[in-house]
């Protein structure tokens, strides 16, 4: 039995915007203001290093989760042009337990769909003592991404 099994919370919607016009939006994206047009849960957003988007590149983050504010410090590990962006914690100990959160855009016949996603790493002695804590908060996480998604369909098909 393996000691940590990854989660992977994923959420999809279908957009009527082409894929450029999606990942033009989401790496528009450089300030709080741009930030918190994904979600009314985000606080706050700023680059600290690099240039925006750009792999290796590091940003500040701070949203509330389960009603408490939250912060994060991620490095963009992967980005492939209208496609997909990736990103992980640059702390090592929180990116022990969420190590990557991806948004993947595929084309369709009327435009889009995109997929946001999140990858957990649940110890199995977690998931025996605190199974109910850890569904919750992975609800919670999915209601977020399920947010961010609808939000997205809002803004680029009006």
């Amino acid at each position: 039995m393996p000691f940590f099994n990854n989660i992977v919370v994923t959420e999809s919607i279908e957009i009527k915007a082409s894929p450029a016009a999606l990942f033009s939006y989401l790496t528009g994206i450089m300030d709080n203001e741009g930030f918190k047009t994904l979600n009314a849960d985000n606080i706050s957003f700023r680059w600290l290093k690099g240039e925006p988007w750009v792999e290796g590149s590091i940003a500040y983050a701070e949203k509330y989760l389960h009603g408490k504010p939250h912060r994060f410090t991620f490095i963009i590990s992967k980005v492939v042009p209208n496609r997909r962006i990736e990103y992980g914690p640059t702390s090592r100990v929180t990116r022990m337990i969420f190590p990557k959160k991806e948004f993947i855009i595929e084309q369709t016949t009327d435009g889009c769909r995109f997929i946001s996603s999140a990858t957990f790493r649940i110890g199995w002695i977690g998931k025996k003592f605190f199974r109910s804590k850890i569904d919750d908060g992975l609800a919670i996480f999915r209601a977020y991404l399920q947010e961010e998604g609808r939000n997205l369909k809002r803004i680029l098909e009006a």
